[in-house]
């Protein structure tokens, strides 16, 4: 029978520490308080119903590790008194064979998660590399919840305790890779609530080869050491070597007997021989108490799993299915209604995106009205100054057509001035031939002239000798004849000839210097009226369209040198050579 507990203080209390793996609890027991009582009031406290499977765990005076005995009193069974009180750990003595099948309350699903954890990552339990990766993303979702990138920042998970020491050492990767892998399985369990991942975790680690074995150092007839774990089907016996692998194993319904005296420890099995029994030896007998009590234990729950669910379970299993109901209604219309909010939300930043794009297309549409607007008036501005440039235009056709009318008019009255200036061009040209001609002929005819006087004159001096030869003689026989006579006379004839010489000459310069006075009167006027001619042809000369030799010709134009000038040098030197000429005659 449980005892009463009774809240009034009394001078027998003493203090009790709880410890479970995520809280502590602090209670005031009797002195004559059992176990059970205590591990009643645990129960009650954190609202546990499946008992069965937990115990109180505690160190005793001599440090030895030892479960608490439910039917005897606390401070009977050498608990460490301290000035703090007496420190249990509340845990899971037994495990189940199936944790689905078996765990009915969450907060039972939970206590076996938080030990299980507990024993993976202090590598109490083995466990292999990508399990622990698995089981950590499990672990984080349950703790988290769903996965969310603005929460799971870089570097959050490195701080969690999620991985066992053994296994990061095993391989050559930073933390930060460990979070990535374990980033990628958490993100694959979103929706999902924290005692179900709580039970997948436990679905994972119920494989695992060490998963609820206890294990226990014995030897067997040969002296040689070997573990005994006790399990939830039965007793395994492995070497020291390798405790996944057990060697033998003894499942609880071919068990016959299990039993102790001192150190030995005998299991007794049913085999068609008979009862066989295997004898063990441990090194404290107390270690055979201890192992008993466990397979007393795991034995009675493997029988009682094998019945008929007794009320209270069947009760406890519709209570939970019912919760599990509610919560999964709870969940589903949470989520509904979240998704209905992101919805919202989303709808709603749709909306404001959507207005912000109208606002920005309304913003634009205005520039681009404003724009059209200025764009509108600065065509209208551009029709007007069209407008008035066509006018403009229009008036400059019509004085362009007016221009080239009369420049049609006066190309018509400058080719017929052309014409005429053309054909005064031939006349003066002919006319200077004509005078060109006049005036070779007049060196031809002063040529002549300048022959015969000289033949005259060569004449005249033959003459002249035989003059004086005529006079000499005839002076010669007049002294003879007429002593009288003067000789004077020839003398007298000589100057006489001498001057009628002379007169000649003069008369005859005074002729030429008549005539190249005459020729260069003519020719004067013939070069005015050229060059006039010339003037009016170079009004109305192109210049793009002259000829090298029309260049040549401006350009002896310009230095004053052409063909009258040249015939004028000419004239003016023969003249002067004419005049030499017969100066020296």
């Amino acid at each position: 029978m449980m005892t009463p507990f009774r809240r009034k203080k009394s001078n027998k209390e003493f203090p009790v520490k709880v410890c479970t793996y995520d809280s502590e609890l602090e209670f005031h027991l009797e002195h004559r308080a059992t176990g059970g009582y205590l591990f009643d009031l645990i129960c009650r406290t954190i609202g546990l119903r499946e008992t069965w499977y937990f115990g109180l765990r505690y160190v005793d005076k001599k440090g030895y590790k030892s479960w608490l005995k439910m039917d005897k009193k606390v401070l009977d069974q050498h608990i460490n008194l301290t000035a703090e009180g007496c420190v249990f750990m509340f845990m899971a003595k037994f495990f189940p064979e199936n944790v689905a099948d078996e765990l009915v309350q969450e907060v039972t699903q939970h206590m076996f998660f938080l030990q299980i954890k507990e024993a993976i990552l202090s590598m109490e339990v083995y466990c292999p590399p990508e399990a622990s990766v698995l089981l950590a993303s499990y672990a984080v979702q349950a703790k988290y919840g769903d996965y969310d990138e603005a929460v799971c920042k870089p570097g959050m998970l490195i701080s969690e305790n999620l991985l066992p020491q053994r296994v990061i050492d095993q391989y050559q990767m930073t933390p930060q890779m460990w979070e990535e892998r374990i980033e990628t399985w958490y993100a694959d369990h979103r929706g999902m609530s924290r005692d179900e991942a709580e039970m997948e975790y436990l679905k994972i680690a119920q494989d695992l080869d060490m998963f609820g074995v206890n294990y226990f150092l014995i030897t067997n007839k040969k002296n040689t050491a070997v573990y005994v774990g006790v399990t939830a089907l039965g007793l395994n016996i492995y070497s020291k070597e390798n405790k996944l692998t057990p060697m033998t194993t003894f499942p609880w319904n071919e068990i016959r007997n299990i039993s102790f005296d001192g150190k030995k420890f005998f299991v007794k099995t049913n085999e068609e021989k008979g009862n066989v029994a295997t004898t063990f030896y441990s090194e404290k007998a107390r270690n055979n108490k201890e192992l008993l009590d466990l397979c007393v234990g795991n034995h009675e729950l493997y029988m009682k799993r094998r019945k008929p669910d007794t009320m209270e379970i069947q009760q406890m299993k519709a209570q939970a299915k019912e919760e599990r109901q509610r919560r999964h209604i709870e969940r589903n219309k949470l989520a509904r209604e979240k998704q209905l909010r992101e919805e919202a939300e989303q709808e709603r930043a749709n909306m404001e995106k959507r207005l912000m794009q109208l606002q920005e297309e309304m913003a634009a549409a205005n520039e681009a009205l404003r724009r059209s607007e200025e764009a509108a008036e600065l065509l209208a501005e551009k029709n007007r100054l069209a407008e008035e440039e066509a006018l403009l235009l229009s008036h400059k056709a019509l004085e362009v057509e007016q221009e080239i009318s009369r420049m049609r008019m006066t190309a018509r009255k400058t080719e017929e001035e052309k014409i005429y200036l053309e054909r005064k061009t031939q006349e003066a040209e002919l006319l200077t031939a004509q005078m060109i001609e006049e005036s070779r002929k007049r060196v031809m005819e002063t040529e002549k002239l300048k022959n015969e006087l000289i033949h005259a004159r060569v004449a005249e001096k033959e003459a002249k000798e035989k003059l004086l030869n005529f006079l000499s003689r005839t002076s010669t026989e007049s002294i003879f004849i007429t002593p009288s006579s003067s000789p004077e006379t020839p003398v007298l004839e000589s100057n006489t000839y001498d001057l009628l010489a002379d007169g000649d000459m003069d008369q005859l310069s005074l002729e030429i210097e008549k005539e190249r006075v005459e020729y260069l009167t003519k020719s004067k006027q013939v070069q005015n009226q050229l060059k006039e001619l010339r003037s009016e042809i170079e009004q109305l000369k192109i210049g793009e369209k002259q000829s090298p030799l029309d260049k040549i010709s401006a350009q002896q134009t310009r230095l004053g040198e052409n063909k009258y000038s040249t015939l004028k040098k000419l004239k003016s030197g023969s003249t002067k050579a004419r005049v030499a000429f017969f100066e020296e005659l």
